[in-house]
Parts: C-alpha cells; structure tokens; sequence
C-alpha cells in the first residue's frame, strides 16, 4: 500500500514538472513573444517565480517518493529473504532525474536570480538574455524528462 502512495505521488509531481515545462516551452513562450518586453519579461518572470517555487516542492516530492519506492522494494525483497537487484532502467531513471535536478537547481537559484535582478533594475535587454539562457536549459530538462516518461517508462511490444 505504501508502495502504490509513493509512486502515485511521484507520478502526479512528475506530471506537473514535465506538463509545465512543456506548457511554457512550447505555449506561453511564443505567445509572450508578441508582447512588448518590458511586459513580456514581467509576465515570464512572474509566471516562473510561481513555477519554480511549485517545481522547488515537486523536486523534494520526486527525490523523496523515488527513494521510499526503492526502500520499499528492498524491504519487502528483504522481508522475502531475497536479494533485490535494482534493475538497469530504474538505475539510469534515477541517474537522468539527479542531472535534471541539477539543471532545476541551476535554473532556480542562477539563471532565475539574473532574471530577477533584471526585472527588478528594469533591464530588459538583460531580462531577455536570461529568459534566453532559461529557455535553452528548461528544454534540456524537458527533453531529460521525456526521455525517462517515453523511454524507460511506456513499455514495449
């Protein structure tokens, strides 16, 4: 039962990271595209400020619900009185999400930092170059993630 709570959390955080990323990347950026900057810079710097404090949350969610379902099957093997192997897939899953983390951290207290520090002096020429260096690395990260939801996660025929 603990298992199955675990992994519905770390599905739903996943979904709302990945979604969000997708959502932004591939929606609300070429839609600003066609506001003004000060406005388009404003807008995306209060639609990240809101994300990446829910992605902030959502990344301790993930980190915590994916080492409670690898303790939880160590356990249970153990209770068996086996050995529990953890397979290829989830050990490269787990590798991909540690560097998306990394790029989340990045995002979150560099890139969005330089952001903020723009939107606040009014900057907007430095406000665009962040949001470009932000764009490059969220889709780095959307690509990490779709790789673990369509590669190692949809089964195969």
């Amino acid at each position: 039962m603990l298992f199955i709570l675990l992994k519905a959390l770390h599905l739903v955080s996943i979904i709302i990271w990945v979604g969000g990323m997708f959502f932004a990347h591939f929606f609300l950026r070429p839609a600003a595209q066609n506001l003004q900057p000060p406005e388009r810079v404003q807008l995306m710097h209060e639609v990240l400020r809101r994300f990446f404090a829910a992605v902030t949350v959502i990344v301790v969610l993930v980190l915590a619900t994916g080492v409670g379902m690898i303790g939880s099957i160590h356990s249970m093997a153990a209770q068996a009185g086996s050995k529990f192997n953890m397979p290829l897939s989830w050990m490269v899953m787990s590798a991909l999400g540690l560097v998306m983390m990394a790029v989340f951290g990045h995002l979150r207290f560099a890139l969005f930092k330089r952001l903020d520090t723009a939107v606040k002096a009014k900057d907007w020429k430095a406000g665009g170059a962040a949001l470009a260096s932000i764009r490059q690395w969220v889709a780095l990260n959307l690509a990490l993630g779709l790789v673990i939801v369509i590669v190692l996660r949809v089964p195969l025929p």
